[in-house]
């Protein structure tokens, strides 16, 4: 069986028994699929929520990118240098265990309720986690490698983009992946907090309606967004860095 199918059919089963529980359970606290589907068609085309949605849009992409070209520096850096490591080890630490919601109030109480702030907040949430599986990868580059790049006499760019760069794409496919579903959370709670539009803030009005079918809509609008990212760059990339690492293994 194709795992298209597979997946087509596991989403069927799932939606069946949603579908099937929620007359069950007749509760306008538990709607239908339905229900749901009704909601986001309202939502889609005579609500904002693609408004909302391209703005939140917006800042995960920008937040996303900042927070990925710091984490790799810094992640290697840190992995290629035990002294850089040792210093900043526990600063490290520290930040990767500082609660996201403290580093969002403190960006808007320093920076004020501003577009800046909130992608310094996400931004600062997210560069640990990058640092710390970039940081594992130039742990574990083959040496043996690098000592061919010398005997070759390669120069240092070419040494760091064929030989040492390739050697961390796993790594850094794995921190893009996490870092993309951290961001998406943490953009949310942003925008709850402190701006006028976006995602978070519709699903803070539809909290105060209590519109469970609209906050599910909402849901189901992200993770398609999610799922279409995953199969159309994720998934490509990954074979085209797979194919990448046959050529130049042969």
């Amino acid at each position: 069986m194709s795992p298209i199918y597979g997946r087509v059919i596991i989403l069927f089963i799932l939606a069946s028994i949603w579908q099937l529980v929620a007359w069950l359970v007749n509760s306008s606290d538990f709607p239908s699929l339905l229900t749901v589907m009704e909601s986001f068609h309202y939502h889609f085309f005579q609500g904002d929520m693609l408004v909302n949605l391209t703005v939140t849009l917006k800042r995960v992409l920008l937040s996303f990118i900042i927070a990925m070209i710091l984490g790799v520096i810094i992640g290697i850096l840190m992995g290629t240098s035990k002294r850089l490591n040792q210093l900043s080890d526990t600063l490290l630490i520290i930040v990767l265990n500082v609660p996201a919601l403290v580093t969002i109030l403190l960006c808007y109480i320093w920076f004020g309720l501003v577009e800046s702030a909130a992608i310094l907040a996400v931004v600062i949430n997210k560069v640990p986690t990058v640092v710390v599986m970039i940081r594992e990868g130039a742990r574990v580059v083959d040496e043996d490698l690098l000592d061919v790049a010398k005997v070759y006499k390669l120069s240092i760019t070419k040494t760091f983009f064929k030989v040492f760069l390739p050697q961390l794409y796993p790594y850094i496919m794995a921190s893009a992946r996490a870092g993309l579903s951290l961001i998406w959370k943490i953009v949310l709670v942003v925008e709850l907090l402190g701006r006028s539009d976006g995602v978070g803030f519709a699903l803070n009005t539809l909290f105060q309606f209590f519109d469970i079918a609209g906050i599910l809509a909402y849901t189901f609008a992200f993770i398609s967004i999610v799922l279409a990212i995953e199969n159309l760059l994720f998934r490509p990339l990954d074979k085209l860095i797979a194919r990448g690492s046959h050529h130049d293994r042969t």
